[in-house]
């Protein structure tokens, strides 16, 4: 599952690695990627995580959530993958 989070007062690499960092802390995911530039943090997981738990976290960064989205996240395919069925 791919949950990218709109955010804004993130500034710098600084203030992404500190969403980033919150993010592992708080919740077991694959990837936690964030841009400043973009305002937005991505995060890959296997499991959902809920909304209020996404904002208390992102509260204690100090920065201010302003949207939630969800989408499915592609399954990779390998060089071999052709060969499945």
């Amino acid at each position: 599952m791919k949950i990218i989070l709109n955010i804004e007062g993130m500034m710098c690499g600084m203030c992404e690695s500190h969403m980033n960092d919150a993010i592992r802390s708080a919740f077991n995911v694959k990837k936690v990627a964030s841009s400043s530039k973009e305002n937005k943090t991505v995060i890959i997981t296997d499991k959902d995580i809920s909304d209020d738990d996404i904002a208390r976290i992102v509260k204690k960064t100090g920065y201010e959530l302003k949207g939630i989205k969800r989408e499915k996240e592609e399954e990779k395919k390998g060089l071999f993958s052709i060969f499945k069925k």
